[in-house]
């Protein structure tokens, strides 16, 4: 009589484990879709913050602004050059969809003529370099010059890595620079 109730212990245990299977394997599989929409979610988050703040009316090539996304929480970094830029990319960011709160830790650059001055310096030593020249040609360039105090640092993406040192010897040659620090990076190469 033990004989059987044990085997029947067995075949129930087995029974059991067997049932289970497959509704881990689905849960798995649910899990890795729902974590496959929360990246694509994620990724067209940061394109359409990225789309905002590029569409900015005053946003130039003397402007830096970057974010990161966090959930539907988006902290904004950068520095401007108007008070109003750092209103308006907080504003814009906020009106997207799924955006719940906006950080905005812009810096607005202090009013400086002289800084105004070796922007326009900087900007003309870089840009009218041949072999930086066809950076210039899109809407928002992308080699973006911040001055502040007479420190001018390098912002944005370049093709290779002579373009990296050209733009940052050129931006050194221009007269009362106190520093340059060159923050470009080279674009991945597909």
């Amino acid at each position: 009589m033990r004989k059987p109730l044990r085997a029947l212990l067995v075949a129930l245990l087995l029974a059991a484990a067997i049932a289970s299977t497959p509704s881990r394997a689905a849960s798995r599989l649910q899990d890795n879709k729902h974590q496959r929409s929360e990246e694509k979610y994620r990724e067209r988050l940061s394109k359409e913050v990225r789309h905002q703040l590029v569409m900015l009316p005053w946003y130039s090539v003397f402007d830096n602004l970057a974010y990161q996304v966090e959930g539907d929480k988006v902290i904004l970094s950068g520095q401007v050059t108007r008070p109003t830029l750092k209103s308006d990319a907080e504003a814009a960011v906020k009106s997207i969809e799924g955006v719940a709160s906006v950080v905005n830790n812009i810096e607005v650059l202090p009013l400086s003529p002289m800084d105004d001055q070796l922007r326009r310096a900087v900007f003309r030593a870089i840009y009218g370099e041949n072999g930086l020249s066809r950076y210039a040609v899109q809407a928002v360039p992308s080699i973006h010059i911040i001055v502040k105090n007479g420190n001018v640092t390098l912002e944005g993406v370049v093709d290779n890595e002579s373009d990296k040192n050209l733009a940052n010897l050129r931006a050194n040659q221009v007269p009362n620079v106190f520093s340059v620090k060159n923050n470009l990076r080279v674009a991945a190469s597909k």
